[in-house]
């Protein structure tokens, strides 16, 4: 039973097109276009959103500026009531979100469920860490530094940066909007979202949650549309304050584009997965099976590459293809274990990386087999640095296994890819694990599992082509303040009970 645009989400469709968010209300785009979204199932278009124009976005701008200096004065705690209530709503209404999810993106209807619920509860503690956080400010004196007499005190405080432009990506469009979304309101900026397409329609249903929580007029404003129409616009508009862009290739672009504006950007992984002789290959086997296979490998974090010991290389291959001889592969809607990849060009690049290898001598573990967007889970064997699997990110159920004869061989390979984010190592031996993970050239390194993100209050960053800045509820509320002090001359120097 269809539940998306229904019921309290009535008031976000129009007709057959889903409307856009700006200054308190639902509109429909003056251009009179839409944009469709596929699903990546059935291939057929499923849903439609709105084609805003430049126009719109200049007046989006226009009122999230005005919004964000009356919320600026709202008290810390109002600003938290509200993030708490928005929480609640947003848990309470997971069913028709979650069917937007495993519609737009392919995801397995119990992941798209928790993906929601996950997102509910990051909102919850961003209102509980931000009124900490945002609550303390410091008192520094000037007869600390050499020669100053304590005459002057400074009290620094964190304001908020203005207008945030937050951009998710599609494999986790509403966790991933409210990670952003969670620390610029708590800290008192205004927020324009650009969803991406495929997951804009999740998003639009999340966005109407903040909107029945009641937040002011203005704050909170989505818009859609084509890429090339307003992408660009958006990243370079004089009214954005600062950009969290959570996607690939584009943030780089963005990057070089973007005024002097504070970026936090995650971007690709190349994650490695290095396995010593002394592992618990059953661990291993699981970790690789989840890292490598959950969603499709449709995730940043997604365990990429390989680098296992060639003594335990025939064992942990054996133990990794009865694993995926028993996932289930098929639509979301049944809980597959692997479901369609999100477009056809997803596919299509995924299975260009296939074919590389098998020209250039992979062993192939399983026969290579691909319906439309569905993939068949693929590990392929005995890879080589030649091959462009062993650097190029699939975002697809494909993991190649490079055997390596030392530990240093393993990072050295980890290191020498352009990607950061996150890395993996097994072994049973602590100072190994310290010494390895200390030398790996990544954000992030999990010890004895497979990489990932959360939970989402942990500090998540990359490095290289993997990003810049660092997220974590923390993190973001840190990044999307400034600091702003205010130093008080006394007459003469004054000494606490001196």
């Amino acid at each position: 039973m269809a539940l998306a645009g229904t019921g309290v989400f009535a008031e976000i469709l129009d007709g057959e097109v889903y409307r856009y968010y700006a200054d308190g209300e639902w509109r429909a785009s003056a251009s009179g276009k839409s944009v469709a979204i596929v699903n990546p199932t059935t291939r057929q278009t499923q849903y439609r959103v709105q084609a805003c124009t430049q126009e719109e976005v200049n007046k989006v701008m226009e009122s999230a500026k005005v919004a964000q200096k009356a919320w600026a004065r709202t008290p810390l705690w109002k600003r938290a009531e509200l993030l708490h209530k928005a929480a609640a709503i947003l848990k309470e209404h997971k069913a028709p979100i979650a069917e937007c999810l495993v519609k737009e993106i392919a995801k397995p209807a119990k992941d798209a469920v928790s993906e929601v619920v996950r997102s509910g509860d990051l909102v919850s503690y961003t209102a509980e860490e931000g009124v900490r956080i945002l609550g303390e400010g410091k008192l520094l004196v000037s007869d600390s530094f050499p020669g100053n007499e304590r005459n002057k005190y400074c009290l620094s405080s964190k304001i908020p940066l203005g207008v945030v432009l937050a951009i998710p990506p599609f494999n986790y469009p509403v966790n991933l909007a409210v990670s952003k979304i969670g620390p610029a309101l708590i800290a008192g900026n205004a927020l324009v979202l650009k969803p991406p397409t495929q997951g804009a329609v999740a998003a639009l249903h999340m966005v109407h949650c903040f909107h029945l929580a009641g937040f002011p007029k203005g704050l909170i404003n989505c818009v859609t549309g084509k890429g090339s129409e307003i992408g660009d616009f958006l990243t370079m508009h004089p009214g954005v304050n600062c950009i969290s862009f959570t996607g690939g290739d584009t943030g780089i672009a963005i990057s070089k584009k973007a005024g002097m504006v504070p970026l936090q950007m995650e971007l690709g992984g190349k994650d490695a997965c290095i396995v010593l002789e002394d592992a618990d290959l059953d661990l291993v086997a699981a970790n690789i099976v989840k890292g490598g296979f959950s969603y499709s490998g449709q995730r940043c974090t997604a365990v990429k590459v390989v680098l296992i010991m060639e003594s335990i290389a025939d064992a942990v291959v054996q133990k990794v293809n009865a694993k995926l001889a028993k996932l289930k592969v098929g639509p979301p809607e049944d809980d597959s274990d692997i479901t369609p990849v999100v477009t056809e060009s997803s596919a299509n690049f995924i299975e260009g990386l296939v074919m590389d290898a098998k020209e250039k001598g992979a062993t192939f573990c399983q026969e290579y087999r691909r319906e439309g967007n569905l993939i068949w889970p693929l590990l392929l064997d005995h890879v080589r640095p030649d091959m462009r699997i062993a650097w190029e990110e699939p975002f697809g159920p494909v993991l190649p296994v490079i055997r390596i004869n030392s530990a240093e061989e393993g990072i050295h390979h980890c290191n020498a890819s352009n990607f950061g984010l996150q890395g993996c190592i097994f072994t049973r031996d602590i100072n190994k694990a310290i010494l390895i993970s200390d030398a790996m050239e990544t954000g992030t390194v999990q010890i004895n599992s497979a990489p990932a993100r959360g939970p989402d209050h942990f500090p998540f960053q990359g490095l290289k082509d993997s990003g810049i800045g660092s997220q974590g509820i923390t993190n973001s509320i840190n990044m999307m303040t400034k600091v702003k002090s205010t130093v008080i001359n006394l007459p003469s120097p004054s000494y606490t009970m001196g």
